[in-house]
């Protein structure tokens, strides 16, 4: 039985960011998560925002969160 994760966060960074340089990610990179409840997709985008565990001192996260939805 496949379990339908209708509940998603679609993952861009501002058109300026370093990251997007053609030699790392290219420019207008993104990604898709998909999450089964509207809460584990709400839960995952609060825990992106804050600094992770190898996070130099002082960096700023740049991504930016979209929640999204599947018929």
């Amino acid at each position: 039985m496949t379990v339908e994760r209708k509940y998603g966060v679609k993952i861009t960074m501002p058109e300026d960011d370093p990251m997007l340089a053609a030699h790392l990610l290219g420019p207008g990179w993104s990604s898709e998560r998909w999450f089964e409840t509207e809460f584990e997709r709400d839960e995952w985008i609060e825990e992106q925002r804050h600094e992770h565990l190898y996070s130099r001192r002082g960096d700023i996260v740049s991504q930016r969160y979209e929640t999204i939805e599947r018929d």
